[in-house]
């Protein structure tokens, strides 16, 4: 039950659909001055018709801001540097995506002089920890408001159908096309589909669902090659020499490759995940770009990172990725690998030249100024200053403790 504080001043995060849009109103009702804040991270929305809406429903203010660029390369080329996917798979689109989102609503809040921040993440998902987490961890003064974990919200709305008929009752628009049996969540770098139909873990996704790459069996029969330069293991230029199309800046480079790696089919996953909050969910996911920039990444750093290194950074990977989608990109552990992994960057630059073919990404060469790797050395064909017979200490040594343990299993009489 939240307290009526009237003309207390609260900032929420609005994306001018039908939850979000009567979570305004309801607000209102409950006599707070309610700001609502949309952030442009690249979704495929009419910002000036979200602003109205907001307006017309009774928000006080409607604020939009374009984080496009920040999302990019404050959050998603870290994860990139990071080699960061979620359970070995997920790009996390949509978790590095809520601490930005965060980071903006509470700036527009101090600038505001609002004291409270709301959201209309459910109570299920992982949504609301990363918003709350970043709420109570930049702003920890600030009322948390969130109304899916509030009895008398809960009491009032039981699901979708009590929404629209509320909805109706106070004039706020709803859609009267009938809505696709999935949720959909859209930003620069992926779009996410879960429930509805896909709550069925064995049911194909239908293919009039994807929106950002073709069906792989749809995709050109020819292969598009890309050279990708990176500097300190962050992508600084894309070039197709085929079409004489290079981009710089990282918004421009992030946009045109998903735009070539959406045409080539790239990116598409389907897997069943493990939230944080306890519960296996499946979602769908399409992320052409960061596909694309993980492969390329990654395959850079086999020339460019010492090997011991690489391994150690292998440890840290799967603890970062872990760390953001639990919604602690502000936290004292991320702080410390953040800079760890900037570290291993220094020197991880050079050029990835990759093909795009029918939904795969292949590295076909790679180059760097800093490379590691010697041909001369590793040559079959020359000696290169190695000295193979210094190899036979080098066996014998490693072989000192596999020898006693093979001697003790045959005192014990066990096989191995």
């Amino acid at each position: 039950m939240f307290i009526k504080t009237m003309a207390e001043k609260v900032v929420l995060a609005y994306s001018g659909g039908l939850d979000t849009s009567v979570i305004l109103k309801w607000l209102i009702e409950r006599g707070y001055n309610v700001i609502a804040f949309t952030a442009n991270l690249g979704q495929n929305d009419d910002f000036d018709a979200i602003k109205k809406k907001a307006l017309s429903v009774g928000a006080t203010k409607a604020v939009v801001k374009d984080i496009r660029e920040e999302f990019i390369t404050d959050f998603v080329f870290p994860a990139i540097r990071a080699n960061a996917k979620y359970e070995g798979r997920y790009l996390m689109g949509t978790s590095l995506a809520r601490p930005v989102t965060a980071k903006a609503q509470i700036l527009v809040a101090k600038e505001e002089g609002a004291t409270a921040l709301s959201h209309g993440s459910t109570g299920k998902g992982n949504d609301q920890v990363r918003f709350e987490l970043a709420y109570r961890t930049l702003f920890p003064e600030a009322k948390i408001i969130a109304p899916w974990k509030d009895p008398e919200f809960l009491a009032k709305f039981k699901g979708r159908d009590d929404e629209i008929e509320y909805a109706k009752e106070h004039g706020i628009p709803v859609p009267v096309t009938k809505s696709d049996p999935w949720s959909m969540d859209d930003n620069i770098m992926h779009i996410s589909y879960e429930a509805g139909i896909l709550e069925d873990p064995a049911l194909r996704p239908l293919e009039r669902m994807f929106k950002m790459t073709v069906s792989p069996k749809d995709a050109p029969d020819k292969e598009t090659i890309l050279d990708i330069d990176f500097e300190n293991g962050n992508p600084v230029a894309v070039r197709n020499v085929d079409e004489g199309i290079e981009k710089k800046t990282p918004l421009e480079l992030f946009t045109y490759l998903n735009e070539v790696a959406g045409k080539n089919g790239v990116g598409r996953l389907d897997m069943v995940e493990n939230r944080f909050v306890g519960m296996k969910s499946r979602g769908v996911y399409e992320t052409p770009a960061g596909t694309v920039l993980h492969v390329a990444h990654r395959d850079l750093e086999a020339i460019t990172l010492d090997r011991e290194v690489m391994h150690i950074k292998d440890l840290i990977t799967p603890i970062f990725a872990r760390s953001v989608y639990f919604g602690h990109w502000f936290s004292p552990e991320m702080e410390f690998m953040k800079k760890v992994i900037d570290v291993t960057q220094e020197n991880v630059k050079g050029t990835v030249k990759v093909s795009l073919f029918k939904g795969n990404v292949d590295v076909i060469g790679r180059e760097s100024p800093v490379s590691l790797y010697d041909p001369d050395l590793v040559s079959m064909h020359k000696e290169g200053g190695y000295d193979p017979t210094n190899a036979r200490g080098f066996i014998d040594v490693t072989a000192i403790r596999l020898q006693a343990w093979a001697n003790l299993k045959k005192k014990l009489g066990k096989s191995l």
